[in-house]
């Protein structure tokens, strides 16, 4: 099997070197990992694509590579230029510091790694390991991640439905911010929303005098409604939930023709 790795933490941050153990193990021996990630941090980049500016990009060693873009990006340059035309089996995307529940879906880098590689038709899972209290003691905060990550993909390979389409399923997987022993099994979610809990800006004043904004994220603790993913992920759960990149609300569509004909 041949894997692609990417994240939006860099290509030095820890929790891609726990992914990249997770992809050894599934694909095996005779297997391949092609590591693709971005040169310096993309957290909240979404699914950005830098489609007005080039990108550069770098062989550190071999089936290694870093891209100055974001997650998307990243899987782009490994389909049409680092892998040479030979697709992977499989993109993960990951492990996120922090969590990918809820809202943050949206903002998420590490999301738009795994929803890019489905766009181009190719099976992909987003993997994030929840901060919070019961991880912050711990020696390796990824250790949810880390001992439960490979079981969790072999599982959605091999019984999950993939699907075709126009809009091809990928899956996003929160570990939950306790220890590997503390954590009570898998549940299948819908995404959350964390109500009274936004993103927003915060301003500073600068040592020159000059006037910052930095961009101020809400609690991550916050309840969200049951058998959703963030609620699932505080009460010790791994979430993995089914999602798509098509953004239109069905459930609207009917009404809105009936009201505009």
């Amino acid at each position: 099997m041949r894997i692609l790795v990417t994240n939006d933490d860099g290509i030095n941050a820890p929790g891609l070197a726990v992914l990249e153990a997770i992809a050894a193990e599934i694909a095996g021996p005779a297997g391949e990992v092609w590591v693709v990630a971005p040169a310096f941090e993309q957290s909240g980049v979404a699914h950005k694509i830098s489609y007005t500016h080039p990108m550069m990009i770098a062989r550190l060693a071999p089936r290694r590579y870093a891209a100055e873009g974001s997650p998307a990006d990243c899987v782009l340059a490994a389909l049409y230029d680092v892998l040479e035309g030979a697709r992977p089996d499989l993109v993960l995307s990951g492990v996120n510091r922090g969590n990918n529940a809820a809202e943050n879906v949206l903002y998420s880098g590490t999301v738009g790694g795994a929803m890019e590689a489905a766009l181009q038709g190719l099976p992909a899972i987003a993997l994030s390991q929840y901060l919070g209290p019961g991880t912050e003691d711990l020696a390796d905060p990824f250790e949810a991640a880390r001992r439960h990550g490979s079981a969790v993909v072999r599982s959605l390979l091999e019984r999950a439905p993939w699907g075709g389409g126009d809009y091809r399923l990928f899956y996003n997987v929160n570990f939950p911010p306790c220890g590997a022993a503390a954590v009570r099994g898998v549940r299948a979610t819908s995404q959350g929303y964390r109500r009274d809990s936004f993103f927003g800006v915060e301003a500073h004043i600068s040592p020159s005098g000059r006037r910052f904004l930095w961009i101020k994220g809400g609690p991550q603790h916050t309840p969200t409604a049951p058998g959703t993913d963030a609620a699932e992920n505080l009460a010790g759960y791994i979430s993995v939930t089914p999602m798509r990149a098509d953004l239109t609300a069905w459930d609207a569509l009917d009404d809105l023709r009936a009201r505009l004909a």
